[in-house]
């Protein structure tokens, strides 16, 4: 009789090959499957080994649960049949018809309008948000005056006949001109 087993905790770059070669030590499996999401085509992270012993999936369960396989721990245990797990969500499809609109027990029908009590009167306008160290110019935004350090000018100036400029002396005029 085959036994199955439940291997959780799978990373999701393991194959069904590299499950089959690391079981292979213990023994062969018979069958393995890996269940992939249907919107993405990914492993889910868990697959089911049938082996054909009892006595070899128990030793299954006892060397390999809890060891590292490809850098995470698995999970391995007996696989439950559906019926014996808990009442999980709906089955798939659409929904049933609804009969009953309220959900405790009135007749179907035309639901009554909702009554909520009068209009609540209007909050008072409150002040825009401020985070800390930032405000809101009020207004248009005012120019900046921009000064300069020197003026422009097209003309050239006649006092720059004695300035010293070291890149048009000459080398000879540097060295005697030492004070």
């Amino acid at each position: 009789m085959t036994v199955r087993l439940f291997v959780g905790n799978l990373p999701y770059q393991a194959t069904e090959a590299d499950l089959r070669e690391h079981f292979s030590t213990v023994a062969a499996p018979t069958q393995v499957v890996m269940p992939v999401d249907r919107e993405t085509g990914r492993p889910r992270g868990f697959a089911f080994v049938d082996f054909s012993d009892r006595p070899v999936a128990e030793e299954v369960i006892r060397r390999f649960s809890g060891q590292p396989f490809r850098g995470r721990p698995l999970a391995i245990s007996e696989a439950r049949g559906r019926e014996e797990r808990g009442p999980g969500s709906r089955p798939p499809g659409p929904p049933p018809p609804r009969t009953d609109p309220t959900g405790i027990g009135a007749p179907a029908g035309p639901r009554p309008p909702r009554t909520f009590g009068p209009d609540a009167p209007p909050r008072r306008a409150r002040p825009l948000k401020r985070f800390k160290g930032e405000q809101r110019p009020r207004g248009p935004i005012k120019e900046r005056p921009i000064s300069r350090l020197f003026e422009v000018n097209d003309e050239p100036a006649e006092d720059l006949d004695d300035f010293d400029n070291p890149a048009t002396r000459a080398d000879d005029e540097v060295e005697g001109d030492e004070t």
